[in-house]
């Protein structure tokens, strides 16, 4: 992977700035959350809850808007049922890979981040600079990728929101600081099974599933896809043949609800 911008059509906003990982506030908001809930009607059932009384209701709101909604009220809120399904069974890594996962996607300057920055000094830094992640974001600025004009304030603050988020998501050490060790990261079993399936249910191919930018926030290229897929097969999830530069796959759930009743049920 090349540490260059790359083209893509999401623009860059500064949600990061209403919560970084958000993982406990996530789960209580899906707790919280049932289907066909507005952001919202969902506002207003988390402040009459008293799960968060040292929280502002200002506060709250842009956590509900600007951070779980943006995330998880998607796609006729499909993660945010799908996640509601999965979260009694989940342990804490597999529900911060997923909250990982969702996040780059709703927020394209943290999924660029991930797979230009962060998995290239991976490779040869044993530590995350912010100053790093500020000249990622000025890059950024020169290529034209923000919707409106970032102050100085807000880069600062965008770029140790984006090493803060990764050490949430226990890609970097915690802590407030300005560097960061790099941790090690595995993409585990039931996250895979869940990526795997809700690409192939979008309609990719399964030539174009495997090379999808969603494995590389996991620092994973197409080989190492097809290798995690081909042992994953052997519990029965799906069934992969691969020849030569062809690869076909067999899909043994027709729906997304489908295979999370089953993945929380294993």
């Amino acid at each position: 992977m090349s540490a260059t911008l790359v083209a893509h059509p999401a623009r860059y906003t500064a949600q990061l700035q209403a919560g970084l990982g958000l993982i406990p506030e996530t789960q209580v908001l899906l707790q919280l959350w049932e289907p066909g809930m507005s952001a919202p009607d969902l506002y207003r059932r988390a402040l009459e809850s008293g799960h968060f009384p040292m929280m502002t209701a200002r506060r709250l709101r842009n956590l509900v808007v600007e951070g779980f909604a943006a995330r998880y009220l998607r796609e006729a809120d499909a993660p945010a049922g799908y996640m509601k399904i999965l979260l009694p069974t989940l342990t804490s890594e597999e529900l911060q890979q997923l909250c990982l996962l969702f996040t780059c996607r709703a927020q394209a300057i943290v999924g660029d981040f991930i797979r230009q920055v962060y998995w290239v000094r991976y490779a040869g830094d044993r530590e995350l600079l912010n100053e790093t992640a500020r000249r990622f974001i000025e890059r950024a600025i020169g290529h034209g990728r923000m919707i409106k004009p970032w102050s100085e304030k807000t880069i600062g603050r965008i770029a140790g929101g984006l090493t803060g988020c990764c050490a949430d998501y226990g890609l970097l050490e915690g802590g407030a600081r300005r560097k960061r060790r790099f941790l090690n990261i595995r993409l585990l079993d039931k996250i895979a099974v869940y990526l795997a399936y809700d690409l192939h249910l979008q309609g990719l191919s399964d030539q174009a599933l495997l090379h999808h930018e969603d494995w590389q926030i996991f620092g994973l290229e197409a080989s190492d896809v097809l290798a995690e897929l081909k042992r994953l097969s052997l519990e029965q999830w799906f069934v992969v043949r691969a020849g030569g530069q062809l690869v076909r796959m067999g899909w043994k759930y027709e729906s997304m609800e489908t295979l999370c009743h089953v993945l929380s049920g294993r």
